[in-house]
C-alpha cells in the first residue's frame, strides 16, 4: 500500500528518483515495472504497478464504444498508458507526452494513494490541496469514520 507524499525533482530529460520507501515496495510488488497514465481528471499522472494496472484494464477496455465519455476515458488511460522499469539508480524517465499531459516542470510531488500513485507538478499540488472542498459529500463518505 503506498501512502504518504514526497516533494522530488525531475531533471530536465524527465527522469525522476523514486523515493526509497516507494522504491522498495515497487520492487518487491512487481519487480519495478509500472505503468503511468494520463489522470482522466486531474492535471497529474497515474502511476500503477504493472501487476495492479493488468488487473483494471480489462475495465477499462470494456467501457462502451459507443459512448463519448468512454470513449474518452480509454483515450487517456490506454491511450496514454506507457509501460517503465526503475532503472539501477531507482528512476523512471517520464515521456515528454505525459510530463507535457500533467504540465509537470522540475519541482513534483508523488502521492501515495493506496493501490497507486500521483504525480503531480508541485505548483499545482499545492493549488489543489488549498482549494475549498464541495459542501456535499458523497454517500460513501457521510458514514466514513475516521
Amino acid at each position: 500500500m503506498f501512502t504518504g507524499n514526497y516533494a522530488i525533482n525531475m531533471d530536465a530529460k524527465g527522469r525522476m528518483a523514486v523515493p526509497t520507501r516507494i522504491r522498495e515496495g515497487l520492487v518487491e510488488l512487481c519487480a519495478g515495472r509500472l505503468v503511468v497514465t494520463a489522470h482522466t481528471e486531474d492535471p497529474c499522472l497515474l502511476v500503477y504497478p504493472e501487476s495492479r494496472w493488468l488487473e483494471i484494464l480489462p475495465s477499462i477496455q470494456a467501457l462502451p464504444a459507443m459512448n463519448k465519455a468512454a470513449r474518452r476515458v480509454q483515450r487517456l488511460l490506454i491511450g496514454h498508458a506507457c509501460p517503465l522499469e526503475l532503472d539501477g539508480n531507482g528512476r523512471i524517465l517520464v515521456p515528454p507526452t505525459l510530463r507535457a499531459h500533467a504540465q509537470l516542470d522540475k519541482k513534483l510531488m508523488l502521492a501515495g494513494l493506496g493501490e497507486k500513485l500521483e504525480l503531480w507538478d508541485e505548483a499545482a499540488w499545492t493549488a489543489q490541496m488549498q482549494e475549498p472542498g464541495d459542501d456535499q459529500l458523497p454517500e460513501e463518505l457521510q458514514s466514513l469514520v475516521l
